[in-house]
């Protein structure tokens, strides 16, 4: 046969063996895959996301994730589940401090084999800028010659307490940066340039790159950026049904316990929402930023952003002051939004998705293998238009934190809470199951404010059901397992 007939048929059998496999490639053939920009702000709710313009025009462009559960309504588990693909009770990382929680947790158990370590071994350039882990020290050495850089990542910017905004120090790629009370000083705006840079460079390079930009954003003090302290004068916090309720004779112990909210509660509940939405203005105007140079590298039509929370918040909801960790919605239900290639523009997605998700979502993307031992599922074919996860069950771990005031997340026995608990969120509603015994169901889609606890008048079986599904998800292991668990009972 000649040479240019024999070539013509290996070419033809490619083209059909590739037809052929299981799933398509990330990107076009012959060309690398796509770059994802991910931005995980702290602590912000639902009813944030109508102040950021940005991330409106993502929800036109993009897809809209309405169902996203976080594995623990507390930064450190939230994050750590984020991070390996693990639930709370794989990790062993439930709150923001040891022995139950916290960086050094993680850092001992976890830490080695993450997305970062995944999708760099895959090719990718990694860049994590921002807040990483409850505990982590940017100054801290773990027994090396210098300041600790966590495996998997190229570029390192990375703070303590940050929450301020201002006077922190930067871990930059294990060198400490100090940074004062200069304007030029503002966190979110130190990321957003070094954010810039890093796709600046790896663009001019022609390599695919991962950016994780984490701000503390609007985690309190929620300090806005100077051009913004005086956006939207009189906002107060929204007073839905639920806010400040009064008849909680349903609730568990811990919450019927609870006095009304007095007055200067509220007041300070108004003043923390109008900051909240202030300090996001910043984090909003760095997303469009990122666009921007996103589109002048050339990079816009190969690039997956992607927004989100890594728990929500309450302020006066239920009457509950101000805080996070319970298993109502305003706290583990949270702002996803993506756009990138193949996405189709202004979709809403009600599939459950959880945040041991993404792992193997930009894995998938990256081309990258499956790692052995993460309990979460790609949704990559969610943001393409096609099937989901295969799951409608979502498990939400806690733990009771120590009252440690160090704890940046510490809130006050009289402003709620929660005991231990574990809870599941399936298609028709949220059930939780408290350390002492109480239990509650809510009827999401009859009761959307959480108002009434019905679990009283489910009927025996029902109870059954959701017991054993919650016990199933609790001691799941590994994406097989774990799928198998998350359907409804």
């Amino acid at each position: 046969m000649p040479r240019s007939r024999l070539a013509l048929c290996v070419i033809v059998i490619g083209l059909v063996l590739a037809g052929c496999s299981a799933a398509p490639p990330p990107a076009p053939t012959g060309d690398r895959p796509p770059n994802i920009v991910f931005v995980l702000v702290d602590d912000m709710d639902q009813g944030l996301l109508r102040f950021m313009p940005q991330v409106q025009r993502m929800q036109r462009e993009g897809v809209t994730f309405s169902n996203f559960t976080v594995t623990d309504s507390l930064c450190c588990p939230s994050r750590a589940s984020l991070l390996a693909g693990k639930y709370p009770h794989n990790t062993g990382v439930f709150t923001n401090d040891p022995p139950d929680g916290g960086f050094k947790v993680f850092h001992q158990r976890d830490e080695r084999d993450t997305i970062g370590t995944q999708l760099q071994q895959a090719g990718y350039r990694t860049g994590f800028m921002g807040k990483y882990l409850n505990g982590y020290q940017p100054g801290e050495e773990l027994g090396g010659e210098r300041p600790f850089v966590p495996p998997g990542w190229n570029e390192w910017a990375v703070a303590g307490n940050g929450y301020p905004e201002y006077d922190y120090k930067l871990n930059v790629n294990g060198h400490v940066e100090p940074h004062g009370h200069r304007p030029g000083d503002y966190l979110t705006d130190v990321l957003a340039e070094r954010g810039n840079d890093f796709i600046r460079t790896n663009a001019a390079q022609g390599r695919p790159f991962f950016l994780e930009v984490a701000p503390f954003a609007p985690h309190g003090p929620s300090t806005p950026a100077p051009r913004h302290a005086d956006a939207f004068p009189g906002l107060t916090a929204p007073r839905v049904p639920s806010f400040d309720e009064a008849d909680r004779t349903d609730k568990p112990e811990w919450l019927r316990r609870l006095p009304p909210l007095p007055a200067n509660k509220i007041a300070a509940a108004d003043v923390k929402f109008r900051k909240r939405a202030q300090s996001l203005q910043a984090v909003d105007e760095m997303l469009a930023g990122f666009q921007r140079t996103l589109h002048d590298t050339g990079q816009e039509q190969r690039t997956h952003v992607i927004f989100t929370s890594d728990n929500g918040f309450h302020l006066g909801e239920h009457a509950l002051a101000e805080g996070k960790q319970t298993a109502f919605d305003h706290d583990v239900r949270v702002p996803l939004v993506a756009t990138g290639p193949g996405v189709p523009a202004g979709r809403e997605v009600a599939d459950s998705v959880q945040n041991i998700d993404f792992r193997p979502t930009f894995a998938e993307i990256a081309g990258a293998p499956p790692r052995p031992g993460v309990d979460g599922a790609s949704f990559a074919g969610l943001l393409r238009g096609g099937p989901g996860t295969g799951r409608d069950v979502a498990l939400v771990e806690h733990h009771e934190p120590r009252a440690s005031r160090e704890d940046p997340d510490h809130q006050e026995k009289p402003d709620g809470v929660p005991p231990t608990y574990n809870a599941i969120r399936d298609p028709g509603g949220t059930y939780v199951e408290y350390l002492g015994g109480e239990r509650e169901y809510y009827d999401d889609r009859a009761d959307p404010y959480q108002l009434n606890n019905v679990y009283d008048a489910l009927p025996p079986e029902r109870r059954d059901a959701l017991h054993r599904a919650l016990t199933a998800m609790t001691g799941c292991r590994g994406t097989a397992q774990c799928t198998e668990a998350a359907t409804t009972p």
